[in-house]
């Protein structure tokens, strides 16, 4: 199965002429199935990103929600106004006042727990982790797990462990926010060496990685520390 991401909301920009918040949303486009991962902080900017990349919002059968914080799902009523025709996934950590809402205000939701389960064809939540209560997605593609992070709260290094528990394949891609924009460099060295024990091919940090992590990818992934940023396309 092939797989194409296009990054829609991030506070880096991959090409010029794009607005630049706090948060991150990508587009995701595979050969069973489309959808949308998170929401950004804001709808309005989100949907202008969009248009701009020429992404047909109503091509996404579904929007999966990471976590509760609002630089991720502050765009969820701009999208829905658009585009109220799509299945949610979203995590038991979200409000249950929230969860209600949006079951009447689409075509229902499904809350996810601590469970790793498959949302889509080929594409699987690790279930929800941590004390913030995120999930992440896994992508079951032809060259092996594409792994999407929000803000990886958990801890990329253990969403990648699980991933690869789960499916019992290798990581190719592993992108989204890695959480070490408040970590010194040795713990950054630390989870570097770890994903490599993991056998990690490509990474992608952006959003909350930090411009030291992002720095420290690239110094050590080289070619396979791919750059993030809104109007950054991955095809798998």
């Amino acid at each position: 199965m092939t797989a194409k991401i296009t990054i829609i909301f991030d506070n880096y920009a991959y090409l010029e002429g794009f607005q630049t918040l706090w948060g991150f949303s990508c587009f995701v486009e595979t050969d069973e199935t489309t959808f949308l991962f998170d929401t950004g902080s804001n709808g309005r900017v989100l949907l202008q990103n969009m248009q701009q990349l020429n992404i047909d919002l109503k091509k996404a059968e579904a929007l999966i929600l990471s976590h509760p914080h609002w630089d991720h799902i502050g765009g969820v009523d701009s999208v829905l106004e658009v585009h109220p025709d799509m299945h949610l996934f979203v995590p038991n950590s979200l409000s249950k006042h929230l969860i209600r809402d949006l079951s009447v205000q689409t075509l229902g939701v499904t809350v996810i727990d601590e469970s790793p389960q498959q949302l889509l064809p080929s594409v699987y939540s690790t279930g929800v982790m941590g004390d913030i209560g995120e999930q992440s997605i896994v992508i079951d593609t032809q060259k092996g797990l594409v792994v999407i992070t929000g803000c990886a709260h958990p801890g990329i290094e253990h969403i990648a462990a699980r991933s690869i528990e789960m499916l019992q394949k290798p990581i190719y891609l592993l992108m989204g926010g890695f959480h070490l924009i408040y970590e010194n460099a040795t713990r950054i060295s630390e989870v570097i060496e770890t994903l490599d024990e993991l056998g990690i091919q490509n990474v992608c940090p952006t959003h909350c990685s930090g411009d030291l992590a992002i720095s420290m990818f690239k110094s050590h992934f080289g070619d396979r520390c791919l750059q993030g940023g809104i109007g950054r396309v991955i095809t798998i």
